[in-house]
Formats: C-alpha cells, sequence, structure tokens
C-alpha cells in the first residue's frame, strides 16, 4: 500500500470522528516515511499559513516550495490541507508529534521551523500571530532562544539584519569562536547533508538563500573587525 493510500486511510479515520492522537500511535513507521511525519508537516505548514487569519495564494504557493508533493498525489495532499487550515486551533499537537518522532533539538526540526519561516514571509509581511505560532513551535522542537532570533532574523526584512543575530552569536565573542560558528552553519546549510538528513530535494533550495545570509552576516563581521 502507498503512503498516500495509507494517508487517506488516516483521514478517513479522522472524518469518522476518531482521535488524533489515536490514529497517530497506529502510525509509527521510521520518521522519515512515516505517514503520521507527512500528515503532521502538511497540516502544520497549512496551520501557518492560517496564522495570520489570510491563507494567501503566495503563502500556498510557498508551502508547496518547501514540502514537495507529486501532482498525481496532490489530491490526497490537499484533503489534509483543507482540513488542517480550517483554523488555527490544534498546531501544538502536530508539533509535538514531529517533535516526538526525532527527539528535541534535532536538525531537521531546524529545516523544518525554515520552511515554517518561509511560509510566515511568503506574503511580505511577518504578523505578531505569525511570531507566536513559530515561538511557540520552536520551543516545542527544543530550539533555544537564540536559535529562534537567529533565524528570526535572516527571514524576517524590515529592517537591516544584525550579522551577530543571524550567525546567533555576540559582539563580544572573539573572532575564532565567530568563524568557527559560520563554518558550522555553512556545513549545515550544505547540499549533500541536507538530503542526508532527509530533507526534501525540493527544500535544498531554501539552503541557497540561508548561505547567502550567513556568508553576507559574516563578510560584514571581517569587514567591520578589519
Amino acid at each position: 500500500m502507498s503512503i498516500w493510500a495509507r494517508i487517506s486511510q488516516a483521514l478517513a479515520a479522522l472524518t469518522k470522528g476518531e482521535a488524533l492522537s489515536a490514529v497517530f500511535d497506529r502510525l509509527r513507521t521510521p520518521p522519515e516515511h512515516s505517514v503520521g511525519f507527512t500528515i503532521a508537516v502538511i497540516a502544520l505548514g497549512a496551520k501557518m499559513a492560517k496564522a495570520d487569519g489570510l491563507v494567501t495564494k503566495d503563502e500556498v504557493t510557498a508551502f508547496r516550495q518547501v514540502f514537495y508533493i507529486p501532482k498525481s498525489q496532490m489530491t490526497q495532499a490537499a484533503r489534509v490541507f483543507d482540513l488542517a487550515r480550517q483554523d488555527v486551533s490544534g498546531y501544538e499537537f502536530y508539533a509535538r508529534r514531529i517533535s516526538a518522532m526525532f527527539g528535541r533539538g534535532n536538525q531537521i526540526l531546524k529545516d523544518l521551523m525554515d520552511g515554517l519561516f518561509h511560509i510566515a514571509t511568503a506574503d511580505g509581511h511577518y504578523h505578531p500571530s505569525e511570531n507566536i505560532f513559530l515561538e511557540t513551535v520552536a520551543q516545542i522542537f527544543g530550539l533555544t532562544n537564540r536559535e529562534f532570533r537567529t533565524m528570526r532574523a535572516r527571514y524576517v526584512t524590515d529592517e537591516v539584519p544584525d550579522p551577530y543575530t543571524v550567525l546567533g552569536v555576540s559582539p563580544d565573542d572573539s573572532f575564532e569562536t565567530i568563524k568557527s560558528v559560520w563554518r558550522s552553519l555553512a556545513r549545515e546549510s550544505h547540499p549533500d547533508q541536507m538530503i542526508a538528513r532527509g530533507v526534501p530535494e525540493e527544500a535544498v533550495k531554501l539552503a541557497e538563500r540561508r548561505m547567502t545570509q550567513i556568508n553576507q552576516a559574516f563578510d560584514e563581521i571581517v569587514a567591520e573587525r578589519g
């Protein structure tokens, strides 16, 4: 049975009134390929798009850019998306399920946060409700406050981002420390590393933007410190 056939079965159970927790308890397969993970990611992305009260075309396009779904399977995926975006309530449930699949602080969860930020800022606005949504999900995923602020600085561009915040370092840190952090971030954002973590190839393009921002921030610090 294909993964999307299993998703359809899970959806049928949900529409018949079966509890979400009961459905997810039956979906215990390796997280990278599990029906539960797929449903949770689609639902979380849909609720992210709904967080500011309106799901825009730009946000739906951004969702498809981050979470690739084959055209032949779009109908089944659309059912999950439409069911989830009816309202924003319950997103903590999906976040906790995804976090439990990989473990708090796992790099894949940080990749997923990148995708959610991409959706949140796709329409050119970053709503306070979206910030609350993302901050809550980040806490559930085990990200530190600094990691969250660093990620937000890369996507929310209402003002010139502070290069130290973009890298997640302090102006008081030594240059060698900053350089070490920059190298580590560059490794994490390398396409080969992302694919090895199970990130969809279609979402790897987000790493290109991330790498540009990381390198620009490091170059600014290098210039500042001579």
